[in-house]
């Protein structure tokens, strides 16, 4: 389904809005590329719409290792909250025996079309602000932590970025999951 115009102009003017409030998440990038980048990529823009939609703030990060891409991130201030109640994958909530949660950060993700952020790409995210002040977020967990039942989450506590591990299985209503859009 494609986007109608005012959804679109719309989606434009929050999303240039906020990236010229925070010029220094991505110093040197002009609005004026990031939104000729945007105007062929229905898909990018659906997926935009779902992270705002969500409560993710989307905003543009920088570029992809100077790929051309740009790159898209959620910057609100918590744990989008459109996400969140959400255990870690598929797998992880098919295995619960009581007490489903209604998705999973990994199948939320996939159809919105965007990935959970790395642990680097997350303390990276960190260093341009305060996130996760009193949630925490998901984060992509190596395969060998994760076959192990385990899986990455963030937060923000004492001044200091913490990654732990949880169970696969487990959710809380204050732990969401960040994206990332590279288009």
């Amino acid at each position: 389904m494609t986007m109608k115009t005012t959804e679109r102009e719309a989606l434009f003017q929050v999303l240039r809005t906020r990236f010229e409030k925070h010029m220094h998440r991505h110093a040197g990038t002009a609005w004026s590329d990031v939104r000729a980048r945007l105007e062929d990529l229905p898909d990018a823009l659906k997926s935009l719409q779902a992270m705002e939609a969500s409560g993710g703030e989307p905003d543009v990060w920088g570029d992809a290792n100077d790929s051309g891409q740009v790159v898209f991130c959620d910057c609100s201030p918590e744990s989008p909250t459109g996400r969140r109640s959400a255990c870690y994958d598929a797998e992880a909530r098919a295995a619960r025996k009581e007490n489903k949660p209604e998705s999973s950060a990994g199948e939320m993700a996939a159809a919105m079309g965007i990935e959970l952020l790395t642990e680097e790409q997350y303390r990276a995210l960190q260093a341009l602000g305060e996130f996760d002040l009193k949630t925490s977020s998901w984060l992509q967990t190596p395969p060998d932590v994760r076959v192990l039942g385990g899986a990455l989450f963030g937060d923000r506590r004492y001044g200091r970025v913490f990654v732990y591990h949880n169970g696969v299985q487990s959710y809380y209503a204050a732990r969401g999951f960040r994206g990332l859009l590279r288009v």
